[in-house]
């Protein structure tokens, strides 16, 4: 069995290099940083966790920072992201990421995703909630081919680019492993 541990990475918490070196000094496998960016004060879309919000989601860190800040002070534990939302990302920008936390940490990254939840939130982003899926197939499809080729391209109906050149790769071949989140029922009629 493998045991990890979540938090939001906030100013007012333990930071998260702290974190994940007594989380390695005890023996856990990995430490996941949750994403985003901000929450719309307009609040419509009901949080799955209950009425009240808590603070920490619009109070947390970049997980790309905090991953770097944790690869830099350990040596075995797992980086991940729980989750990134890909929806609300740029592919290329974030291609570059997962591969420079991987190389950072000589390839202990583990790419968690998401389609996430909040629909005002996924519009400050120009996205749509009722195809954030689709979108988050493409942008994951275009991301492997910037890590596995020499000089990607990718023409999907909602995420395109011409033949580029991105380095560095990921040390994990042919990627760092992609594990997608999501809640219960949702998530689980997905899965199947």
């Amino acid at each position: 069995m493998r045991i990890g541990i979540t938090m939001f990475a906030t100013d007012y918490a333990i930071p998260p290099h702290e974190l994940a070196m007594e989380a390695e000094a005890r023996g856990y496998e990995s430490v996941w940083f949750p994403e985003h960016s901000h929450i719309p004060t307009s609040r419509k879309s009901p949080w799955p966790g209950g009425a009240e919000l808590p603070k920490w989601y619009y109070d947390t860190y970049d997980p790309f920072l905090a991953m770097a800040a944790a690869a830099v002070v350990t040596r075995t534990i797992k980086l991940g992201t729980g989750v990134c939302l890909v929806v609300q990302r740029d592919p290329i920008h974030t291609a570059k990421e997962v591969s420079t936390i991987d190389r950072l940490s000589n390839g202990r990254l583990l790419f968690g995703i998401g389609g996430g939840w909040n629909a005002e939130e996924m519009a400050d982003h120009g996205t749509a909630f009722g195809t954030r899926f689709k979108l988050m197939r493409e942008r994951i499809e275009a991301m492997k081919q910037i890590w596995a080729q020499p000089k990607p391209k990718y023409a999907g109906e909602m995420v395109k680019f011409e033949e580029m050149m991105q380095w560095p790769k990921p040390v994990q071949k042919p990627h760092p492993p992609i594990i997608v989140g999501g809640g219960f029922p949702q998530g689980a009629r997905r899965a199947v």
